[in-house]
């Protein structure tokens, strides 16, 4: 097959224009081309009254001859190419020893999930562990946290089957590096799971929270189907680690229950909010240290507000869809402030998992069709920020957390201010033509005290400047919600390059957005095709 890219055409063109263009693209007769696909489309919305849509296509003709002579003729095009091979290819790795012990997995996340998927097609029968609930009845005890205050400490926004992205916008697109296309298998799974097909081919896919719930179920069923195991509700309370000539090796887990499951392959995908599996893991002697994430609270504008800055005249094409933005500012004080994790047409949604704190995130449905946009705007910390202990970046988190339950009034509401309050450094009395989503509610006060005062400054400055990129986005009554601490890990369960092992703890497999190797649903789950690559190797050994 042929590959063309950045094949451009206009917003609203004719269905027939598409292959009319990839004729004249390839300067062939219409007779000559057989099919052709669309790998990807994208759009390009710098000039909002004619926004462009881009293509890449993977194109057949009738004559593989005429094919071979088209890619000669247009060998020095940079767009026009033979379409590469993103089919997945299992690593050739030999059937473990007998007797040797399953792998285990713990977390049921994208990335364990896909450790788990990969093993189990791999036929070697993976035991998941996860210490939250089925997502159904998971589901049922956030919905719970939100309507009721009540919260369930191991069955939240974080903790659950499905992971914390099960609770988000459902954001299928990522930055990362993938040379052997580890995001199309991804992609793939998902389609079979449920998925609209779409996802294959827009440039930034997403599903939504109530279509992840049946996903999240089909994966499970087929992990199962294929000779996997998956417990929940089983939290690993302890890692059990022989040392023998100076070399550490893993040997098994405790459960909660008091169970003991051998093991020497342990692949860690335990998240972000993990805080306990943490400290556990450094009390063992695992390598752990420090790393940089961000601070800061969401922010609601109007959806329409954001379609019309994005798209103009284009606002509310079914196309285009929802918009949404990516915004940064360099602040005066040197810090980053930047948009993360944006929701259009979303809700603002309370993420906690501990007692006593209040933690904000953002989620939308597939519809994308809420009356607000919300995103964290958030500032870039470092550990110099809290020095000391490689887990103090936990103990951060938690007092900024802490600080938000007391400011919103001890009882799980979030304190939020109106922005034009904020940037002026004054409390908030009653809202504006904005009206907060996040659910048990929003408390009116002055956040400064929520954070740093570094932060506070970069925010007030970022605020003002992003009305420069987005003209309307220092709206005076756009409501900020605080705050936003779990943008990713605090930490780094650092690994081995070539076999993805802990620096100093063999068959210990440290993986994913708690390990601080993925940050989102798509770069979680390609971590977790590549470390089951490794544990497939490793145990072939």
């Amino acid at each position: 097959m042929i590959r063309i890219s950045e094949l451009k055409l206009p917003l609203n063109h004719p269905e027939l224009a598409l292959r009319e263009a990839i004729v004249a693209r390839l300067g062939i007769q219409d007779a000559d081309l057989a099919d052709f696909t669309v790998y990807k489309r994208s759009y390009d919305a710098r000039k909002k009254s004619a926004i462009v849509l881009i293509y890449a296509i993977d194109v057949s003709l009738r004559d593989e001859a005429a094919q071979a002579a088209v890619l000669a003729r247009l060998a020095k095009d940079q767009y026009i190419g033979p379409s590469p091979d993103t089919s997945y290819k299992f690593v050739p790795a030999a059937k473990p020893a007998p007797g040797t012990p399953r792998p285990v997995v713990v977390g049921m996340g994208p990335c364990g999930m896909f450790v788990a998927l990969i093993l189990a097609q791999m036929g070697l029968n993976p035991l998941v562990l996860e210490r939250g609930k089925i997502v159904r009845e998971r589901t049922v005890d956030t919905f719970g946290f939100w309507r009721k205050r009540k919260l369930n400490t191991e069955s939240n926004v974080q903790f659950g089957e499905g992971g914390a992205g099960t609770f988000s916008d459902g954001k299928l697109y990522s930055q990362i590096k993938d040379p052997k296309h580890y995001g199309r298998k991804v992609l793939t799974e998902f389609v079979k799971a449920g998925a609209p097909e779409e996802i294959l081919y827009v440039s930034k896919p997403h599903i939504g929270t109530f279509r992840l719930v049946k996903m999240v179920e089909q994966i499970r069923a087929e992990i199962i189907a294929l000779g996997g195991e998956i417990r929940f509700e089983t939290r690993v309370d302890d890692v059990f680690v022989s040392e023998e000539n100076g070399v550490r090796q893993v040997q098994g887990v405790r459960l909660s229950s008091g169970e003991e499951i051998p093991t020497r392959h342990l692949v860690m995908a335990i998240g972000h909010s993990a805080r306990d599996t943490f400290e556990l893991l450094y009390e063992r002697g695992v390598y752990i240290e420090a790393k940089p994430f961000s601070i800061g609270f969401r922010v609601e504008h109007p959806q329409s507000l954001i379609d019309v800055c994005r798209f103009g005249p284009n606002a509310g094409n079914k196309l285009l869809g929802a918009a949404d933005y990516k915004i940064v500012h360099h602040a005066s004080n040197g810090r980053s402030v930047y948009s993360f994790c944006m929701c259009p047409g979303g809700t603002v949604v309370a993420a906690s998992s501990e007692e006593g704190r209040v933690v904000t995130n953002g989620m939308s449905q597939y519809s994308r069709n809420e009356r607000n946009a919300n995103s964290a705007i958030v500032v870039g910390i470092t550990p110099e920020d809290y020095p000391g202990h490689p887990l103090a970046g936990i103990a951060f988190q938690r007092e900024l957390e802490s600080r938000a339950f007391v400011l919103g009034g001890s009882n799980y509401d979030a304190p939020g201010q109106l922005m034009g309050d904020f940037v002026k450094g004054r409390p908030s009395k009653e809202f504006g033509s904005v009206v907060p989503s996040f659910r048990p509610a929003v408390h009116l006060t002055d956040l400064a005290p929520s954070l740093p005062d570094y932060a506070i400054l970069a925010l007030r400055e970022a605020f003002v400047a992003f009305d420069k990129q987005i003209k309307g986005y220092y709206k005076e009554d756009a409501v900020l919600t605080g705050v936003e601490t779990r943008t990713s890990s605090p930490i780094r369960i650092k690994r081995n390059d070539n076999d993805l092992q802990s620096l100093n703890t063999r068959g210990l497999f440290p993986a994913g957005e708690g390990a601080g190797y993925a940050g989102g649903i798509m770069s979680a789950a390609v971590d977790g095709i590549r470390v089951a690559e490794a544990v497939a190797l490793a145990m072939a050994e």
